[in-house]
């Protein structure tokens, strides 16, 4: 099948999609858009997370069938141009990207959990990113960077 989506601003067209295929894997290998990462492909650690029509998901979980005519926002479109989103620039300036396998999943979490909420607490923070694991950083380094975001966010 043909699938017709709105990739970060842009009309994509991939060809011969199996319907079952995760949105992932179009993303990655049809679209060549490697910045959602690969790990669990069962929704489980949040390194493929995207927004789908400005929703944060889990792109292991979405059916390739299932985002025709639909818009999806990737790690690679939160900035602009080539000027890095306020939380991709948090997580560099603290050093919270270690590996990086976790990195995009938790930026677009952190991203969704500022939009929504310009001052959150800790605790709201833990929250908002308990769904994306990280092996590496201990998550101090994390709370950091979302703490740095929504300081110079808020002015």
């Amino acid at each position: 099948m043909r699938v017709r989506v709105e990739v970060n601003g842009e009309e994509r067209i991939a060809d011969d999609v199996w319907e079952g295929e995760s949105l992932l894997y179009v993303l990655r290998e049809r679209l060549g858009l490697p910045g959602s990462k690969n790990a669990c492909e069962q929704g489980e650690c949040g390194s493929c997370t995207v927004y789908l029509d400005d929703v944060a998901v889990c792109a292991c979980l979405v059916a390739a069938g299932q985002v025709q005519d639909r818009v999806v926002r990737t790690v690679e479109g939160l900035g602009s141009g080539d000027e890095l989103d306020g939380v991709q620039q948090a997580f560099l300036e603290t050093g919270a990207v270690q590996c990086g396998f976790c990195t995009p999943g938790l930026i677009v979490a952190a991203h969704d959990l500022l939009r929504r909420d310009p001052d959150p607490a800790d605790a709201d923070i833990r929250e908002a990113l308990a769904g994306n694991l990280c092996r590496c950083t201990g998550y101090e380094k994390i709370m950091e960077a979302v703490r740095l975001a929504a300081s110079r966010a808020r002015g």
